[in-house]
């Protein structure tokens, strides 16, 4: 059911858009609500009624399809049950130790043995 108002609620959302840019706004807006031909379907004024009734209607039903998707979801679990914000940061394991590594001692000379003496 949360899916099927969902994409209702897509519906509603990008044809509240479309309604709102084709108006003629002080600016001009897009303009496409301005009939000047003379086998135009409506008025200039009926064109600006439909229009303003269409986004009254659909914004209605963006707000009530927000409410009723805000209240379905309330009691929605996601996961483990807790709010994410609610949650301490999960433990990292510490990075292992490794031994500093100590140069190796220089190489010292063998001590050299007492030489016979030649006689």
């Amino acid at each position: 059911m949360t899916t099927a108002l969902l994409i209702l609620h897509f519906c509603v959302t990008i044809a509240l858009i479309g309604t709102v840019l084709i108006q003629r706004s002080e600016g001009g807006g897009l303009g496409i609500g301005s009939s000047q031909g003379m086998g135009a379907f409506m008025s200039g004024r009926g064109t600006a009624n439909l229009l303003t009734r269409t986004t009254a209607v659909l914004a209605g039903l963006f707000m009530l399809l927000s409410l009723i998707l805000a209240v379905l979801n309330r009691g929605a679990v996601s996961g483990d049950g807790h709010d994410i914000l609610a949650q301490p940061p999960a433990a990292t394991m510490p990075a292992p130790a490794v031994a500093p590594s100590v140069p190796p001692a220089p190489a010292q000379p063998a001590p050299q043995a007492a030489e016979p003496a030649k006689p």
